[in-house]
């Protein structure tokens, strides 16, 4: 497929009724910043849309087991922290995606910006993610570093059904408790990045997600 091919599918795929709403809507809000403190660390993600035979799917990854880190073999977006060398956090979400699947957004459409996130932990320092959302073209391919366990593409339709959400107990730092999830095949979608979803999800409009055309 030749760049002028590529183009033509991506502003298809912007007229799509979901993404031209959530498109919309993006435009028109002024998302929630949260104040960055001296040790606050910066990151951000990107939640990553295509349009496969006329259902929009949503990127997500596993990031592989790492001793130490608390996000180790979790689900998530694909993103990272701030470098003092990226222009913007939008920069970081680019770049991130880009070392992590080997997917440049830059060939794709930048949507907007979600709410930002500013958990606060009693183990770990301020954190600020800013979530953003982009859209690319149905046959990207994403080639995971050593940083990926998997990745999966998830039609909004199923995330967005009842089936898909519920409590889930998890164990965390030797404790079990019920956090609110979503499940994608045997994996559970919770915390910051279930938050995420939540987000986008309240964005879009009911009527133009069918589950029974994703099922």
């Amino acid at each position: 497929m030749n760049d002028a091919d590529a183009a033509a599918r991506l502003h298809e795929a912007l007229q799509h009724p979901t993404v031209s709403a959530l498109a919309t809507r993006l435009a028109a809000r002024s998302p929630a910043q949260a104040t960055a403190l001296d040790d606050t660390r910066l990151a951000a993600v990107a939640a990553v849309l295509r349009v496969v035979d006329g259902a929009p799917e949503l990127l997500f990854i596993k990031r592989a087991d790492h001793d130490g880190d608390p996000w180790s073999g979790h689900m998530a977006f694909p993103g990272g922290r701030y470098e003092a060398a990226d222009a913007s956090l939008q920069v970081t979400a680019q770049r991130e995606t880009l070392e992590e699947l080997a997917l440049d957004l830059r060939a794709g459409v930048w949507l907007g910006q979600l709410d930002d996130l500013a958990p606060r932990n009693a183990v770990l320092p301020p954190l600020l993610i800013r979530p953003f959302v982009a859209l690319v073209a149905a046959d990207v391919t994403v080639l995971p570093n050593e940083e990926v366990a998997a990745t999966f593409w998830v039609p909004l339709a199923v995330l967005a059904h009842e089936d898909s959400r519920g409590e889930h107990v998890m164990t965390i730092n030797g404790t079990r408790a019920r956090f609110p999830g979503f499940r994608v095949e045997q994996h559970i979608v919770w915390g910051l990045t279930e938050r995420i979803v939540q987000q986008l999800l309240s964005l879009l409009d009911p009527e133009h997600l069918t589950f029974e055309d994703s099922a």
